[in-house]
């Protein structure tokens, strides 16, 4: 399950190795940013929060980094935060970053950003009312929240080992869409479209292939499994950003076709997550 992230997100960094699942959803996830850039012009953007359950944090963003937009971003972990601007630093990207703990106040005058995002982040936040309230006020246009799928078959299954003992930070009814859609309808923002994305063939395991068949074999995953994996093996998008790996998308599509032609009704209980597209009413 992918909870246990939350406990070990640093074994992403000493090698970046996210597995096939995380990094296939990289690409989708450009692909859907991109043809929203296409749409709506956007240029400077916040990620708030910017920690999700993926593999390496805060680098969702680079891909619109590159193609010339202004990136914020936020995160509530302070060594967390300076492995994400080490990980922009390696990519020579500018990044604007500041901690925020609570994200019940967004520090930037009203109307400040183009377009705003969060990825499978939404329910790190202290109280959704107050950050919504927050993001509409910081965002002039276009919001996109991403949430995990709950009718997913994988999201259930993930969601077995947690409890609000063990997991404080974790709000799960923070990623009902329809909360977000009445919360966001009350700050005047209209839902302009949702659907489903990253559905690839494979189940939401919430961890790497590795990990994963440890799970099937009854073992425990090693916290720092990504460190045993050298930097051959390792399967990540970082070298496609440094220039590295041209070919990387192409390999990564190679599974879209399911993604692309599944009807609505499947992904309902086999994407990976959903996303919530928000503008000015």
């Amino acid at each position: 399950m992918a909870i246990p992230i939350i406990n070990n997100w640093q074994k992403y960094y000493p090698v970046a190795h996210e597995g096939l699942g995380s990094s296939y959803e990289r690409i989708v996830l450009n692909r859907l940013l991109f043809s929203l850039k296409q749409r709506y012009g956007f240029q400077k953007i916040l990620e708030s929060p910017s920690f999700g359950f993926t593999g390496i944090s805060g680098i969702n963003l680079v891909a619109l980094a590159q193609a010339g937009c202004e990136v914020f971003l936020e995160d509530s972990h302070e060594e967390r935060l300076d492995l994400i601007r080490r990980s922009w630093q390696e990519l020579g990207l500018p990044l604007e970053s500041r901690l925020n703990e609570t994200f019940e106040h967004l520090d930037y005058p009203d109307a400040s950003f183009d377009f705003a995002f969060n990825f499978s982040a939404i329910w790190f936040v202290k109280d959704l009312k107050i950050y919504l309230a927050e993001l509409t006020r910081v965002v002039a246009s276009t919001i996109l929240i991403c949430v995990p799928n709950r009718d997913g078959i994988g999201f259930k299954g993930q969601l077995q080992g947690y409890s609000p003992t063990l997991y404080p930070q974790l709000q799960p009814s923070f990623i009902d869409p329809q909360s977000i859609i009445t919360l966001m309808r009350r700050q005047n923002w209209k839902l302009q479209e949702w659907d489903y994305v990253d559905c690839p063939p494979w189940p939401d395991i919430g961890m790497t292939k590795e990990d994963f068949t440890a799970k099937l074999l009854g073992k425990t995953p090693c916290p720092e499994s990504s460190q045993d994996v050298s930097p051959v093996q390792a399967l990540s998008i970082m070298p496609y950003y440094k220039g590295e790996d041209a070919d990387f998308p192409q390999r990564m599509l190679r599974f879209y076709a399911f993604e692309k032609y599944a009807p609505r009704i499947l992904k309902r209980y086999w994407a990976h997550h959903k996303y919530l597209l928000f503008t000015r009413d």
